[in-house]
């Protein structure tokens, strides 16, 4: 069984918490809650399996507080991470400037690839879906930028994080079996 760890991160109040709940089928939070620190959720995805094998996946979903009073747990997160979602409210125009630094710190200081990188910008409730085109200053506007509306349309997003959660555990398979291939020779 392979096993992959997610970080969800971002600005305060980006919505993290709610996504990584729907997206886990987790149970629903109404009211805003700062998380505090980091919140694990474990969960399978029957859609998700290793390179056609069917061998079942195993998934750790890291919901990360967005406070930056918590900076000091980050490198503990962070360790033996396979994959970082970077969520950010797009109505929120400083959080354009903020995942700039999340960027850095989670994904390029741990020389994670671009493709284990995905971007979403959450829309909440009656702000409109807002899929307008975003300017993102390099290197973001080369990440895949994916926006969430659970109003409107939960399934999207619930199918593009599918889609990322495939491209995880292919990578995650696929260094497995270099590893297991160097022991070999």
């Amino acid at each position: 069984m392979l096993k992959a760890k997610i970080l969800f991160v971002g600005p305060c109040e980006s919505g993290k918490t709610v996504l990584a709940n729907f997206l886990t089928e987790s149970s629903d939070i109404t009211e805003y809650n700062p998380t505090q620190g980091v919140r694990i959720l474990e969960f399978e995805n029957p859609h998700v399996t290793s390179n056609n094998k069917g061998t079942g996946c195993e998934f750790e979903l890291w919901d990360c507080g967005g406070d930056p009073k918590f900076e000091s747990c980050w490198p503990a997160l962070m360790k033996d991470s396979h994959g970082v979602v970077i969520i950010f409210n797009a109505d929120i125009p400083s959080h354009l400037k903020e995942i700039e630094m999340w960027y850095s710190c989670f994904v390029q200081q741990q020389f994670l690839q671009d493709t284990q990188c995905l971007l979403i910008a959450h829309h909440k409730p009656g702000s409109g879906s807002g899929k307008g085109a975003l300017s993102l200053s390099p290197p973001l506007n080369k990440l895949k930028l994916v926006h969430s509306n659970l109003e409107n349309d939960p399934e999207e997003i619930r199918m593009e994080f599918i889609k990322y959660l495939k491209s995880i555990i292919n990578s995650v398979s696929e260094s497995r079996d270099r590893e297991e291939m160097s022991i070999i020779t």
